[in-house]
């Protein structure tokens, strides 16, 4: 423990953001992030407890707190502090193949354990991992890693998500040869065209992929396993198959007047058609006319709803509105919520920032639901909401609050009901109720077909990026311990 009184001398600053107003003129990532003092300051704030909830990834209430990969966040906060950079690479690397990523998008779990968080403000855990891979980059530590002994072994990975890389990275550096087939024109999944440039830049997912080509993953892009590439020729030609293809089954929103309705849309479809454009030719006319100036209603909350508020804002929106179903949450903890148990508390991201700083006002309006789409020429000019709460788990109208709001573009982020099916239907594999690929053991992730194997959403159904990267980590394992016979991973 290099700064013993830190967490007593030092108090928690987060790196400083543009502001609202300002930020929203682009699409670019918007933090500035603190100088190599400043973080050896912010490091020293880590106790070093005997008992590091921080990467436990416990279960408490139903709920998990703590980092899911067990990053070494102790360890690695010493060596920042201590200025041994390249010592605390390796360690945050020993768990964590993308810290770039979960640096940028994790809702920090580790951060809610953090046992200084009991009486105080916990350590900047989030943003020191940031910090070491991006130092890592800037001075070309980041070079590529081989295994130096070949298995012989071929492994297709499906699906190049967050769970799809993990795998793929596990197994090229056990020595197998590793092929990733994407069905889009990029790899990355919800990590390329899910999540907007403001959260994750994408020359950072390009980033990536540079390195692990140069590491011997071989990427193929455009090929849809199911529909253009035949599913069971893949598992003719390799000696094992990964399939990593996420959730993305939206849920659809069951309202009077939506069906034939222009101006819905999925909320998914809608951040992806942005970034395309973003990284293509720009933002096309179309795309800008149908939100400049327009009425925009998301349903939904969570990350996903809060991109969308975030996206409409920087095309120009007149307004947005977020409808949520669940009752607003305490901006305190309860007493029966103790630390450190998930904190239930009210979370205002980013987007709510930026529409509370333009419009003068939070956009979120609690317990409340779509009633009815209403249209004009088949095109949606306003909803009816209807306040809404939940009696004995059933959704429960409140008679007389009907209202009606402007609305000219509907995004629907209600969340996603499992993986789309023609690949499981293509291989004949079982899903469970929650519409995800039945494994033989509910904790292990061979399927019944000989050969196939499954991780991430796909397995779990939608969840964090770093479960993603644990789960194609675990899967990984089991693939290289059916090569093998055994496993060192």
């Amino acid at each position: 423990m290099g700064k013993i009184t830190g967490f007593l001398e030092y108090e928690r600053e987060d790196s400083p953001e543009v502001s609202p107003k300002e930020r929203i003129c682009n699409f670019n990532e918007f933090h500035h992030y603190k100088n190599e003092e400043e973080r050896r300051t912010q490091a020293a704030r880590c106790m070093e407890c005997g008992v590091p909830f921080c990467q436990s990834a416990m279960v408490l209430k139903g709920m998990v707190v703590g980092c899911p990969l067990h990053n070494l966040i102790p360890e690695w906060n010493d060596a920042i502090y201590l200025g041994h950079d390249k010592h605390a690479l390796k360690r945050l690397l020993k768990t964590n193949p993308f810290p770039e990523f979960t640096g940028r998008v994790c809702p920090a779990l580790c951060e809610k354990a953090c046992i200084c968080g009991m009486n105080d403000a916990p350590v900047t855990i989030k943003e020191n991992e940031l910090y070491i891979i991006e130092q890592a980059f800037a001075n070309d530590s980041m070079q590529p890693r081989t295994s130096e002994t070949k298995s012989g072994k071929k492994v297709a990975v499906v699906g190049s998500g967050p769970s799809g890389l993990a795998a793929a990275d596990t197994l090229n550096r056990r020595g197998h040869s590793v092929t990733v087939y994407e069905r889009d024109d990029n790899i990355g999944g919800l990590l390329m065209y899910g999540i907007p440039n403001m959260k994750l830049e994408k020359d950072i997912v390009l980033r990536r992929r540079k390195l692990m080509e140069e590491e011997g993953v071989v990427f193929k892009t455009g090929c849809n396993v199911g529909e253009n590439v035949d599913a069971n020729e893949l598992i003719d030609e390799y000696d094992a198959v990964v399939l990593c293809c996420g959730a993305k089954k939206a849920r659809a929103l069951t309202a009077p007047g939506m069906e034939g309705t222009k101006g819905i849309s999925y909320a998914v479809d809608f951040l992806g058609r942005v970034t395309k454009e973003l990284t293509g030719k720009g933002i096309s006319h179309e795309l800008e006319t149908q939100v400049k100036d327009k009425h925009v209603v998301v349903v939904g909350g969570g990350d996903t709803g809060n991109d969308c508020i975030g996206t409409v804002i920087r095309l120009g929106c007149a307004s947005v509105t977020a409808l949520e179903m669940m009752p607003k949450p305490p901006v305190e903890r309860r007493a029966d919520n103790p630390w450190p148990e998930w904190p239930k508390t009210l979370r205002t991201d980013y987007g709510h920032d930026e529409a509370s700083a333009l419009f003068g006002k939070d956009p979120r309006v609690f317990e409340t639901t779509v009633k009815e789409v209403i249209a004009s020429k088949g095109k949606i000019k306003e909803l009816k909401t209807v306040k809404c709460g939940f009696k004995e788990g059933k959704l429960v109208e409140t008679e007389g609050s009907e209202q009606i709001i402007k609305c000219d573009l509907l995004l629907i982020a209600a969340g996603f009901v499992g993986a789309e099916d023609y690949l499981p239907k293509a291989l004949k594999l079982e899903l469970t109720q929650r519409n995800t690929v039945k494994t033989v053991a509910d904790t292990g992730y061979a399927t019944g077909k000989e050969k196939v194997f499954t991780a991430g959403d796909m397995h779990r159904g939608q969840s964090l990026v770093v479960w993603a990267i644990a789960e194609g980590k675990a899967c990984a394992r089991e693939v290289d311990a059916y090569l093998m016979g055994y496993t060192n991973l």
